[in-house]
């Protein structure tokens, strides 16, 4: 029970924060945003989709002519419409994702540079004192990659959503002319 315990959580979260080393705070944050712009992704299609979705339908529909070349102009309009709105944030996600793994490998570089320190310290390679280093290294890197595996997920699933949206967007409205 005591796993449960919001201080004994935030004593974990700050030695595992410590073990990593300061690039592990920076990929934390870009994990937070990261989680961030996909929740609000799954919000859009939760709550705001349908309805917009549900007044460009009707508004099509309640037009009279749907096949003049102003009408294909405004039914392409409908669909780039739905399109902006499914792709919105897609991009950041995606270089969001892309950025998880950097930031992993400068947690890599800057452990490994604080095991060569130690080396260069001690004179020696006591694995004792190299172990922090090894963990700074491996720490961030680790995550970096968690978080780019997971963000990779999300983006393909959210990318592919959109996609679809549209293309169904698309098909209800009909063709114009």
């Amino acid at each position: 029970m005591e796993y449960l315990n919001p201080v004994y959580a935030l004593k974990s979260v700050q030695q595992f924060l410590n073990t990593g080393g300061s690039v592990l705070l920076g990929i934390m944050l870009l994990a937070f945003f990261l989680s961030s712009f996909i929740l609000e992704r799954f919000a859009y299609y939760g709550m705001g989709h349908k309805p917009l979705v549900k007044r460009l339908k009707n508004e099509w529909h309640g037009r009279t002519d749907k096949t003049s070349w102003r009408a294909r102009a405004i039914r392409d309009e409908m669909i780039s419409e739905v399109k902006n709105r499914t792709e919105q944030n897609v991009s950041v996600i995606k270089t969001l994702v892309a950025a998880a793994p950097l930031f992993g490998l400068l947690g890599t570089v800057t452990g490994m540079i604080e095991v060569f320190d130690v080396m260069a310290l001690s004179g020696g390679s006591d694995a004792r004192d190299m172990a922090g280093g090894v963990f700074k290294a491996t720490i961030p890197t680790m995550a970096g990659m968690t978080i780019a595996i997971f963000g990779l997920l999300f983006s393909t699933y959210v990318e592919r959503k959109g996609r679809r949206e549209t293309a169904k967007f698309a098909d209800e409205l009909g063709h114009a002319g």
